[in-house]
Parts: structure tokens; sequence; C-alpha cells
């Protein structure tokens, strides 16, 4: 693969950062702030909620899908600008309707054609960063979360005078400027035939650890989206309604430095040892808010989901890209988006009485997840699975 010029990978990086902030940070996850207000404002129910935010992990998962089946796209610089603006026009959109059909649809094409941002801009920070250290792909992860905090700055300032469909139109200004900056982002080249090669004799050694990979970040993304959607809502069932938008520009600012903590934690120690490690920490945050209600908890509860959610993505991406698994990336968000889907699924009868329960059911998902994550750090290969170096990625077997 091209790789970025020796010291100059910062341009890469921020662009990267960008585009993942327009797209995931505030394309998929500014309905989580907003959610409230549209119960408030647009007589949207608990259960209509829960179908938009399936419809947006449909989407996810039909990109995902896509970049598997048809991976001329992971290269392509038409999908990654069209994608980008796709989701600028969804997100903005959503103000200029109230029909529940349309609104369906938008999510939909905003998860779809996130997921298609998501695997280009990983693909290529990836390929580019493999021998200059995975703390530059955490750097880049960290737009994701800028992008939440932003957006939660944003609609904590909407609620004090504004509607839901301000808070729409202002996201999606917000979403279009992120974009701009991101928009001279190269996607990642292809891979040469003898690179091709060693991954295929690599691939025959690391199917269990993938295998075992893809259940624990498939497990994630069940566990981590039913607080992901439902957690501003569920503190501020029992808080002051500052509360939770609060909490959620803190989820996004505890992100924004994590991966790259994380990645330097891995590095030092066992890449899996330190995915089961934030798989458990971030079990803790999202049952805390449904355990102890007040102030403390619910920051708390933030710090560990935002510290732990972006980490948690570039490990088990960085694992995956190490195992040389072809379209690793794919596969492994194909797996989160379908955890996705069934999030909201499995807890949507749970909501009748309220988020709580929910939030609980979504800890031991991910809890389960850790387990899975340990049977992967025991079970993770001890030498590289190729003759390429790859001096970022020392792994450490557990014995």
């Amino acid at each position: 693969m091209t790789q970025e010029p020796t010291g100059r990978p910062w341009p890469t990086v921020l662009q990267g950062a960008a585009a993942l902030a327009a797209t995931l940070g505030i394309g998929r996850f500014v309905y989580t702030p907003i959610l409230p207000l549209m119960h408030e404002q647009a007589g949207l129910t608990a259960a209509q909620g829960s179908l938009l935010a399936t419809a947006n992990y449909l989407g996810y998962l039909a990109g995902a899908l896509l970049s598997i089946f048809i991976p001329r796209v992971l290269r392509s610089r038409m999908v990654y600008l069209t994608s980008l603006l796709s989701v600028v026009a969804a997100v903005g959109l959503m103000a200029a309707t109230r029909d529940f059909t349309a609104w369906f649809a938008l999510r939909f094409i905003a998860g779809l054609t996130c997921a298609l941002v998501f695997v280009i801009v990983s693909s290529a920070m990836l390929s580019r960063f493999r021998q200059q250290g995975q703390y530059l792909v955490g750097w880049g992860f960290g737009g994701i979360g800028a992008g939440i905090a932003l957006s939660g700055v944003l609609v904590l300032v909407v609620r004090t005078g504004g509607t839901w469909r301000t808070a729409w139109i202002a996201s999606a200004v917000l979403a279009l400027v992120l974009s701009v900056l991101a928009w001279s982002l190269r996607p990642a080249t292809a891979e040469r035939p003898a690179a091709l090669a060693r991954q295929d004799a690599a691939l025959r050694g690391n199917r269990r650890s993938f295998a075992i990979l893809l259940t624990s970040y498939t497990l994630e993304g069940v566990g981590y989206v039913i607080a992901g959607t439902f957690m501003v809502a569920a503190i501020d069932e029992n808080s002051p309604t500052w509360l939770g938008s609060i909490a959620w520009v803190l989820v996004g600012l505890a992100a924004v430095p994590a991966s790259a903590l994380w990645a330097r934690l891995g590095a030092r120690w066992s890449w899996p040892g330190m995915l089961c490690l934030a798989l458990l920490l971030q079990a803790c945050g999202i049952a805390l808010p449904a355990v102890a209600g007040g102030v403390a908890p619910a920051l708390v509860a933030a710090v560990l989901f935002g510290g732990t959610v972006l980490g948690i993505v570039s490990m088990a991406l960085t694992l995956g890209n190490y195992l040389r698994l072809p379209r690793a990336v794919a596969i492994l968000t194909s797996g989160y988006g379908l955890g996705q889907v069934a999030g909201p699924l499995v807890v949507m009868p749970l909501l009748r009485g309220g988020y709580h329960v929910a939030l609980l059911v979504g800890a031991a998902i991910v809890l389960t997840a850790a387990l899975a994550a340990a049977a992967l750090a025991i079970s993770f290969p001890g030498r590289k699975p190729s003759s390429e170096p790859v001096p970022a990625m020392r792994v450490r077997p557990v014995r």
C-alpha cells in the first residue's frame, strides 16, 4: 500500500478526523442529544425513537456490506465526496418534515453514507500509518469524539431558545463546515499482488483469532449502541434537563484523546488485553446511570463511555488489520453494524418503563464482549503473521 510520506502524516490525520467528525460525530450521533427534543416538541414516541435509531443502523450495515462486496468503493474518491455531502443533506432535511417515513429514510441514508466514509477513512489511515505508529490512527478516530462534543454543545445552546428543527439545521451547517475541511483526503490505494499473497499465507493461522475478534466487536456493537442512543434520555428522566446534554458533551471530550491513549497502552502491553479492559470499563459506564442517579454518576458514566468507545473501535480495527484478513475493516464494521441494528430492537420491549433497564441490558452485552476479548487475548498469535514488519503492533501474548 502507499505509505504517507514520513514527516507529513498530520494533514491526513486532520482530514480524516474532520470527515469522521462530520459523519459519525454529527451525522450519526447528534440524534442522541436531539432525541429528547423530538420527544417533547415533535411528538416522537419512545418506540418511534428506537425505530429511527434502527433505520440509521440498518443504513450503516448496508454501507459496510457494500464495501465488502464492492471493494473498489474503498478507493473511490467520488464515493467519498458524495457520501460526505449526502450526510449533510440527510441531517438538514430532518428539519423539513414531520413525516415518520421520511425521517426513517433520511436516517437510513445518513447511516449508509456514514459507513462508507468510515470504512474509506479508516482504510486510508490504517494503510498509510502502518509503519508510523497506530496512535496517529487514534487521533484520527478522535475526530468522532470532537464531532460528538461539538454537536452536544450545539444542541445545548439550541435548547435554551430553539426547537428540534433548529437543532437539525444547525447540525447540518456544522457538518458541512467539517466536510469542507475533510474534502482533500485521498482514499487508500489497492494492495500490490505480492502483499495480497502474503495476506493469504498469513490468514491460514489467524482465522480463529479473527472470528473471536469479530464476535467481540459485534457484541460491542449491540451493547454500546443502546447507551449511545438512549444515555441522554435516560439521564434526563431523573435529572435536570441540562445534565443529559452536558454528559453528552463530556462523552465527546473524553473520546477525543482516547483512541490515541489506548493505542499507546496497546503497543506497550497487550492489544487484546487492553481491548478487554476497555470493554469492562465501558460496561461499568453504561450501567452506572441505571443504578445511581444524580450529577456525579452521570458525569462519571459519560467519561467511562466516551473514554472507551472509540478506543475499542480503533483497537479492534488495528487488530483486524494486523491479522491481515482481506477487507478486515469492512468485515468488522459490518459485524459492528449488525450489532447496532439488533441493539434497539433487543431493548424496545423494555422502554415502556423508561430507559434504565435498557442500559443494564446493554452493560451485560458489553460485559459478554469483554469475555470474548479475554478469549482473544489467550489465543492471539504471538508472532507477526507476515514477513512485513509492523513495528507499531507489538503484541505480548498472554501466558
